[in-house]
């Protein structure tokens, strides 16, 4: 319990760092806001088309009575929204990163800098830094469509099914998230994702003290525009206490951005 604290501390100290400056919450909503917007968007093309594209996936019903076709369509396209808005809850945070990785970068350091954290990376260049943050989001979207397909599967067994998918479901969408918000500290020191897999391994408490209220919080609308550029913040510090200082520098005054 005390290590699940110390990560709940983490995202904590993450929204008091965003809270005390309009100007970075601002900047860190701007790209969650874009990404709700694309996932609305498309969530709500879904639904609208969802009964057309049941009909064009089971082309075999057509000479069934009215009632097992209706029937069985509705249950799909019910079921492809459902997956829909499974995928869209694990992957949100990837692609919000994903998009605002510039804005977020510029947040974590000024966060880094305000609590005397080493801000220093491996002097990969911006290109390969780019390419590689990249490679990662594509790495934890492909694991989180993955993930999404067993907890869909899951959800059918009778009994278990129902009690299991949703509690593995925020276990794993905050291993997902936590892997991605500490990612700007990991790239910066040259660690790949299998590096970053093995260090949150030996910290499971910590890590889900941070992803499990992370994720949960995430679901909630509206509030994710100021959760996201929190868990910047939070996951940065965490990451730095995962991995250890690369050296010491000195804590400058928190000026304003």
């Amino acid at each position: 319990m005390h290590e699940f604290a110390a990560g709940a501390r983490a995202l904590g100290a993450g929204f008091g760092v965003i809270l005390r400056s309009p100007k970075l919450l601002a900047l860190g909503a701007l790209p969650a806001l874009i990404s709700a917007v694309l996932y609305l968007a498309a969530i709500g093309g879904l639904t609208y088309f969802s009964g057309d594209v049941a009909s064009w996936m089971t082309p075999f019903a057509d000479d069934w009575t009215s009632f097992w076709r209706g029937g069985m369509r509705i249950v799909l396209a019910v079921a492809l929204v459902a997956v829909a808005v499974l995928v869209a809850s694990l992957s949100f945070v990837v692609v919000t990163l994903l998009i605002g990785g510039p804005f977020y970068e510029h947040i974590a350091e000024i966060a880094e800098r305000r609590i005397g954290l080493d801000s220093s990376d491996d002097g990969a260049g911006p290109l390969r830094s780019l390419l590689r943050g990249l490679g990662d989001a594509v790495k934890l979207v492909s694991v989180a469509l993955s993930g999404a397909a067993v907890l869909f599967c899951l959800g059918f067994v009778p009994i278990v099914g129902q009690i299991a998918a949703p509690i593995l479901g925020v276990l794993f969408g905050a291993w997902i998230i936590s892997l991605e918000m500490v990612g700007l500290v990991f790239q910066r020191r040259g660690r790949g994702m299998r590096q970053r897999h093995r260090v949150l391994r030996g910290e499971r408490a910590t890590v889900l003290g941070f992803g499990v209220p992370t994720y949960l919080l995430c679901l909630v609308p509206v509030l994710q525009l100021v959760v996201i550029p929190s868990a910047v913040v939070g996951g940065t510090m965490l990451a730095h206490r995962l991995l250890g200082p690369a050296r010491s520098v000195p804590a400058e005054s928190a000026p304003t951005p």
